[in-house]
Order: structure tokens, then sequence, then C-alpha cells
């Protein structure tokens, strides 16, 4: 029997179907005979279990399987991807077939229409958990998939479908807007082509130009993004230029930029300075015939070929994603895959290739609101918790895997509910770190509790640093010592790193005692000039401190009395601070060394303001933050950091606030004396 004679008994399955039937009558056109013989086999083998079903969107069944089918065949894909396409959905429908599916189709065909059945069955456990509607996160999940390896036509029109769904109004207003300039905007474009061809041949660069079609959702991602209207955006109109050489990108620049005046901050070169990606080009924007923004992109053809398909593929720039440089290997291999399928024919081979080189290094688990995440293979339950987030992760302290107590060192698998069960507060195990274990398996994870492991050992060291210090400082009578200063002679940038070696013992009390004693550790000499000079404090704004005897040294608020006009201060000479100035009735003054002190009184300057603390007692009630927040802010007093305590029915709140003298402070804490549940009001 001829292979044209065997495809027609074949397609007899389903003449009933003027549907099928008219499908069919096309595939011959579309492969050689043999391949669709599988094809008419698989859909002969399916279309029994599909009569009279539907989807749950209300599609049927067959219509939806034969329309996938018929993108695989438009996309050039191979006929067994197609046969599989054609019989997946049976295998839900009728379980038992997939025996059969294997024993006619083969196993090759067989394993594609399981492993699309078993994503089908994520994405529907997904979809129910969200209440039958799949959320915005996970749409552009789908379509990422498909950017990634380079379905340019799917995923064009999976982003427009989502966007048609999600946002329905917002698709209309774009499309309504591209519907009423379509004609003008390709009219512009085709004489913005001839003008940019016929000058590029005058100066002898041989170019290729085109103009580049925008898509709704993608307009719409931009108008959000910068929050500006469609007449705005520069790249709805939009041309490329590809040519043969750098040199020729650079001159078809200036040529661009002589014809049309370039728009401030819309230049960019990627040539130069390439993407962390490797993505390469030349980015503009200018102001085009009839004053009409225009985007334009120039580039060699082998950048063209890159930013298409290599490493520096489009998808990634736009995900703004930097995944590692092995996935990036597999996804150019897969794309180098699908170009090679008409020379490759033992697709056993290619499926087993593909099933050990890409779809096992990943693992799908799902969150119990039914977001998909991805993780690599033999990720546990505290993989899942600090992808998901950090703080999660080191709360984490059990795990439920679809609803199941599970071990958090369990290896997850594709399709599993992952639900992560978290203390109130505290940390990691180290045995997370222990790789014998098993409780962690990606390097991101791994890296979050090594940082929270140091963070904890740094501020502990910090803290036992600072106590060995102050014993040295008092000894040697030096207890206002600037300690950035010191932290220099050790060679530190930073006083926390300075004390945290003081604190892990790399700094003993033998060098301490030897740099105190050192002259460069000793106050410095009173100047001499009796000088009355004007300086700018640190904080709160244009300070107006008149320091006697100190010039040109900047004055900075003490920050144990923060002082505050009209009060008696009195200031004190630092080294590398300037003049710390304290109220003079500051504790800490009787401290200080005497032969450093100077005088000091307040001076005028406008718009001046001084950061006080204020601390308020009440009784504690919902709504009293606000209401106190409410008599700061009518007052015109700016707050700068707030802390709250609540015990039982009490709260003690304390304010930094910034205030122009003590009148103003002192109409304030009255306004909040009176706040329903105040008991206390008063500054520190």
């Amino acid at each position: 029997m001829s292979d044209a004679a065997k495809f027609s008994q074949f397609r007899q399955v389903s003449d009933d179907d003027a549907a099928l039937a008219a499908w069919l009558a096309t595939v011959p056109a579309r492969m050689p005979p043999s391949e669709a013989e599988m094809v008419a086999k698989a859909i002969g083998l399916a279309a029994p279990t599909y009569a009279n079903r539907s989807l749950a969107s209300g599609e049927p069944v067959l219509a939806h399987v034969l329309a996938v089918a018929d993108m695989l065949l438009q996309l050039k894909l191979d006929h067994e991807t197609v046969a599989a396409a054609l019989v997946f959905r049976s295998l839900e429908l009728a379980p038992d077939l997939a025996a059969q599916c294997r024993e006619r189709l083969g196993s090759a065909v067989t394993g594609l229409a399981e492993g699309v059945l078993r994503m089908a069955q994520i994405g529907a456990l997904s979809s129910r958990r969200q209440g039958g509607q799949r959320p915005a996160e996970q749409v552009a999940q789908l379509e990422a998939l498909r950017n990634r390896l380079g379905v340019w036509q799917l995923k064009w029109e999976l982003e427009d479908l989502s966007l048609r769904i999600l946002e329905p109004d917002a698709y209309k207003k774009v499309a309504g807007l591209l519907d009423e300039k379509r004609a003008d905007r390709e009219r512009y474009i085709e004489g913005v082509i001839a003008v940019l061809r016929q000058e590029l041949g005058r100066a002898g660069i041989v170019a290729e130009v085109t103009g580049r079609p925008k898509h709704i959702f993608s307009i719409y991602k931009k108008m959000q993004l910068k929050n500006v209207d469609f007449e705005l955006l520069y790249d709805v109109r939009a041309v490329r230029i590809l040519v043969a050489s750098v040199k020729d990108c650079y001159a078809a620049l200036g040529l661009v930029h002589h014809l049309w005046s370039p728009i401030p901050k819309g230049f960019d070169d990627y040539i130069a300075r390439p993407k962390s990606n490797g993505y390469r080009s030349l980015h503009t924007a200018v102001v085009g015939p009839e004053a009409k923004a225009i985007e334009v992109q120039i580039r060699t053809h082998e950048m063209h070929q890159n930013s298409e398909l290599g490493v520096a593929a489009h998808w990634r720039y736009k995900e703004g994603s930097r995944p590692e440089g092995s996935y990036d290997q597999k996804i150019a291999w897969l794309r180098q895959i699908l170009e090679w399928k008409d020379e490759v024919r033992d697709t056993n081979e290619l499926a087993e290739q593909f099933r050990t080189g890409l779809a096992e290094d990943t693992v799908y688990v799902l969150t119990p609101q039914g977001r998909v995440i991805d993780l690599p293979k033999g990720a546990t339950p505290i993989d899942f918790a600090y992808h998901v987030h950090s703080e999660l992760g080191h709360r984490c302290r059990g795990a439920k895997l679809d609803g199941a107590m599970a071990p958090l060192n369990t290896p997850l698998r594709n399709g599993q509910r992952v639900e992560i069960l978290a203390a109130k507060q505290g940390g990691p195990s180290r045995d997370w770190l222990n790789p014998q274990l098993g409780y962690l398996k990606s390097q991101g994870a791994r890296t979050k509790v090594r940082q929270w492991f140091n963070r904890q050992n740094y501020e502990a060291e910090v803290t036992q640093g600072r106590a060995l210090l102050d014993r040295e400082l008092q000894r040697h009578g030096k207890t206002a010592l600037n300690l950035d200063q010191l932290a220099g002679v050790f060679g530190h940038a930073k006083t926390g790193d300075f004390l945290a070696e003081v604190g892990r013992g790399e700094i003993g009390p033998k060098q301490l005692h030897d740099a105190l004693a050192s002259p460069d550790a000793a106050p410095p000499s009173t100047p001499a000039a009796d000088t009355l000079v004007a300086r700018k404090s640190r904080s709160g704004g244009q300070g107006s401190v008149l320091v006697v005897g100190v010039d040109k040294l900047l004055t900075t608020p003490a920050k144990c009395c923060k002082p505050a006009p009209p009060e008696p201060i009195i200031g004190f000479v630092t080294r590398g601070r300037g003049v710390s100035v304290h109220r003079a009735g500051c504790v800490n003054v009787k401290r200080l060394d005497p032969e450093r002190m100077v005088t000091a009184e307040w001076g005028a300057a406008a718009g001046a303001t001084f950061a006080v603390d204020i601390e308020i007692d009440a009784i504690d009630r919902t709504g009293l933050l606000r209401d106190i927040s409410e008599v700061l802010s009518r007052e015109r007093i700016n707050v700068t950091a707030t802390k709250s305590l609540s015990t039982d029915l009490a709260a003690r709140m304390r304010f930094t606030v910034e205030v122009a003298d003590l009148d103003q402070l002192r109409r304030a804490l009255g306004l909040i004396r009176e706040v329903r549940g105040v008991v206390r009001a008063t500054r520190r």
C-alpha cells in the first residue's frame, strides 16, 4: 500500500467531522508522507476521546488540539512534536490509552505527550487555587519561557492576549490608539526608511533599514514603566539599521544625528559599553520629520544575530534577568536544535538529549497561593523558603508538601504544593550549611544563610570591641577621642570594622595602648586667635552657632544633649569633626577635657533647624500615633526618627524632631499633651 493510500486510510477515521477532515487535508503538503502518516495515526487514536468534550473554558477539545498542532506546524516543528500535541489531551481523558499510544506512536511521542500533560496539570492546579483566574505574574512566567526559546509569534500573541484578559480597559485604549494612528504611522515610517536608505547610500554605507513593529503589550509596558502618554513614547515609531562593521555603526549614527536633532538622554552606546549580558547596539532617539520622536537602533549583522539568538538574546535585557552561564548555553543549544531539526532524523536520540540535558535541571513547585516557583533539581523546602523571601528562609522551622508534614531536607518534586511553617523570630541552623545533611541545594540560599551568621557575629564583635575600647579610653583619659580617626590609624575606613577587630582580639590592649599614647592621639592645642565665626551645622539644615576662638571649623550639635536656641551652649574641639556643641548643663561636659572647651553662642541664620528628642507616655489606643503625628505636621515640625513601645495599655514613644527654637518645641509639646490618652510629653 502506498504512503498516500495509507494516509487516506487514517483520514477515514474522522471523515464525519468536516473540520477534522479539512485540517487533515492540509497536512500532506506541510510534511513528507511518512511523517504525515504518524500525524494521522495520532489524531485517529485520540479523536474518539475528544468527541463532545470541552475544556473548562468551553472550547471544544478537538478544536483546541488542532489549533495547537497548527501552531507547531507553522513553526516548522517536527512531526513527533505535532503528534504529541494531538494526543496529550486524550491521555488526560483516557489514561488507559497510554499503552496503546506507546505501541502505535512510539515512546518518544508518548513521552512528550505525558510531559506536556504534567505541565498542563500544574497550570490547572495553580489556576484552581487562584479562583479560576491565572495571576498576571504567572502569565508573565509562561510567556517568558516562550520568549527565551525564541518562539516570537507565541510570545507576542500570549502577551497581547494576557493583557486583553487581565487589563481589558488598558488593552482597548492602546489598541484604539494604534488603530487610529496605524495608517499614518506606517506611512511615516516608510518615509523615514526611504530617507535613511537614500542618505546611507550617498554616504557609501551598505545598510539594511527596516521598521520595528511594536505590539500592544510592549507599548502598554513602556507607558507604565516610564509613566508617559502614548504620544511621548519614542519607540512607537522605530527603525533599525543593520550595517557591516562597527565603523559603519558610528558613521550611520552621525548621519542620523545630522539629519535630525537628537533627544537629550535618548542616546545609549552599548557598543563601547556593552550590557552585562553582552548585548551590543547603538540606541538613539531623535526628533524626526513633522517634529515626531523616532527611536533608531544601529548594529552590525553579527550583533543582531547575537541579540536575537545568542547569549545576549532580546529576552535577557527585556526581563532584566541574569541566569548562570550554563543555563545560557543550554538555551542556545536548544534553539540551535530547533533550527537543525530538518537535518536530524533520529528523534529518539534528540528527545533523550533534551530530557537529560535541560528538563531535569529544574523542578517546578507551587506556593499555597498557586504561584509556580522554579528551583534547581534536588532543592528542598528551605531552598523554596529562601527563594520566596530571605526572612521566610531564616525563620523556616517546618514544611508541608501537598498538605503533609515533611523533613526540611526532603528533595522537592514537580507539581508539589509547598507550605512553609515559620517561627515569629529566630534564624537559620548551622546544620543547614553541612552539605552531607542535604538541607540546601541552591547556592543563593546557602549564601543567605552564611550572610545571616556573618551579620550576627559582626554585631556581637562590634559590641564587645566597643566595651573593650571604652575601658582603654577611660584609662588614658581620652573618652572624647574621635573614633573615626583612631580607626584610620589601624587602616580602617569604617569604625564598625575597627571595633569588630578589637572584639575578635585581632587588635589587642597593647596595640591600643601604643596608639592612644602616641602624639597623634593627643588633643589639639586651642588656637590663639580670638575670632568670632559662624559655621554650618551637620544636622538639621543651616546652623547658627557662633564659636569664639576657632576659625574654619564645622559645628556639630552633640548627640547626647541635642542643643537648641536660645539655651546656653558650649563648644568642644574634637579631632576631625570640628566643634561639638553641647548644652551648657550637659552632664557629659563635666567629663570633657577643659583645655579643649571654647565659648559658643547662638547667632542668626535664616531657616535654621535643630534636632531634639521628645518622649511621650500615653494610654495606648488605636489612632494614637496618627493623632500625635498630625499635631507635629500642623506645627510644620519634621520628624526624622520614631520609636514606640507598648506594654498592656501603656505606650511610650520617642521622636527625633527638627525645630527652629525652643518656643516652637514648647508649643508643640503643649498641643501633644492635649491629645486624648497622652499622660506626659517632654523633651529628653
